[in-house]
């Protein structure tokens, strides 16, 4: 989105479309062993962190620590950087376009500070790239990936990958900016090397090659060719940067789609499959609350409908190993309001999307779960189908909670999947709430 909620949302409200496009382990070295002591395996566990949830939110990265979450984390995914209209990944300080003072300007406080230190005023490194440095110092197992893209900054994807030349450049200037850290001066912040070592690995989080995304998201039909050909173009100089820097890898990873029909018309799966390290699937937002009836946003199962299973199959059945297949999980719930029809709300005709905290029809789990103790709405559940939903007799919201995930980390270890990815962080409880939940389901406790 920029994955920006905000943006994608306000175009869900008007394009039924979008329960389809959106929503967004295991490389060689598996990541942290965060599965732990006789679970057999080393389970990814990708939680999202939002640039923008430092601001109204005021979720900075020392929350992580404090809540417990950087313990159990094995990637954390920065969202997002974006694309020029040249085709380079850039930064800086653009309204809507880029946060470099978010990013690596902004100075923290002790209180608000991973070491528990003040930023200075000369220090070339600060802002959430220096929190994420701090946070990686103290975990030393844990990764972190610049996500490229989202909803809203997808916009020049398919323009960087289009030619041999525009997809080599635009691969030169990611790992520029993000690996090798030679940040845009900003003041007495960034220069060459700033933010070396900050990142681990590159997401790309092109929504959608080959087919519509936001409103004005280029899109071809030789976007899955290119994309294809990009992700070769960043394994070969992520792999030959490692080597120059005698590290063992850089990763590289994707948030990809539900609908086969967005899976055929921009992914050539084998293909894409042998160079990355694992996908994000997308687990959640199969009916979203533009939607003129109710519906489940992330059903574990769901015949004849969009589901974790389904998506799981559809990826499968066109060549992606289980292994390399980590299940979105939503943070979040999608809601209506002026629900009629009766019953428990579910599938019933609503006048639009539900008020919330930040955005129409979008709510945080810990919002949620106070509405859930409050005793005004009663909780739902379809356990054969593996999802929850709160109803009040008026408003719905469709969420995932504790039973849910333990629901989905069973699967997730049933079938030999890579682990599980969260949307997004700064929507848990203060206590870590879901986080707990997931790493714990993968421990099969």
């Amino acid at each position: 989105m920029r994955r920006s909620m905000l943006g994608r949302l306000a175009v869900a409200a008007c394009s039924l479309s979008l329960l389809t496009a959106f929503a967004p382990a295991t490389g060689a070295d598996g990541g942290a062993s965060a599965a732990g002591p006789g679970s057999g395996r080393a389970y990814k566990k990708v939680g999202y962190f939002t640039q923008w949830g430092v601001y109204g939110r005021d979720f900075q990265v020392q929350d992580l620590d404090a809540n417990g979450s950087a313990g159990k984390l094995t990637h954390i995914n920065y969202a997002f950087g974006n694309v020029s209209a040249e085709g380079r990944c850039f930064t800086g300080n653009v309204p809507g376009e880029a946060d470099a003072w978010a990013d690596y300007a902004r100075p923290l406080d002790a209180a608000n500070s991973v070491d528990g230190v003040a930023d200075t005023w000369d220090q070339p490194l600060a802002g959430n790239f220096n929190q994420l440095r701090e946070l990686k110092a103290k975990h030393p197992g844990l990764k972190v990936l610049i996500s490229l893209g989202g909803w809203s900054w997808s916009t020049h994807f398919s323009d960087a990958a289009l030619t041999p030349a525009s997809r080599k450049a635009f691969v030169e200037s990611c790992i520029d900016l993000y690996i090798k850290g030679n940040l845009p001066q900003d003041g007495t912040r960034g220069g060459a090397g700033a933010a070396a070592g900050v990142f681990d690995g590159i997401d790309l989080d092109w929504e959608w090659p080959g087919s519509a995304g936001d409103t004005d998201t280029k899109y071809r039909p030789e976007d899955k060719r290119n994309f294809t050909e990009l992700v070769r173009e960043f394994r070969t100089q992520l792999d030959a940067y490692a080597r120059s820097q005698k590290r063992a890898k850089y990763e590289l990873t994707a948030f990809v789609p539900t609908a086969p029909a967005k899976i055929d018309a921009g992914f050539d799966v084998r293909r894409i499959m042998r160079d990355l390290d694992f996908v994000n699937l997308q687990g959640y937002d199969f009916h979203v609350s533009g939607e003129p009836r109710t519906a489940q946003q992330s059903a574990l199962y769901a015949r004849g409908d969009f589901s974790v299973h389904g998506t799981v199959e559809a990826w499968q059945r066109r060549g992606a190993p289980a292994h390399k297949l980590v299940m979105g999980m939503p943070f979040y719930g999608q809601g209506w309001t002026g629900v009629s029809g009766g019953g428990d709300g579910l599938g019933q005709p609503a006048t639009g999307p539900a008020p919330a905290t930040w955005a129409a029809g979008y709510e945080d789990y810990k919002a949620l779960k106070k509405l859930a103790e409050s005793g005004a709405y009663q909780v739902h559940r379809d356990r054969r189908g593996g999802h929850a939903w709160l109803f009040d007799g008026t408003t719905l919201w469709t969420y995932d909670d504790p039973q849910v995930l333990r629901a989905k980390t069973g699967y997730i270890r049933e079938h030999g999947l890579g682990g599980a990815m969260f949307w997004s962080l700064d929507a848990d409880t203060a206590d870590g709430e879901l986080m707990t939940a997931v790493d714990r389901g993968l421990r099969g406790r």
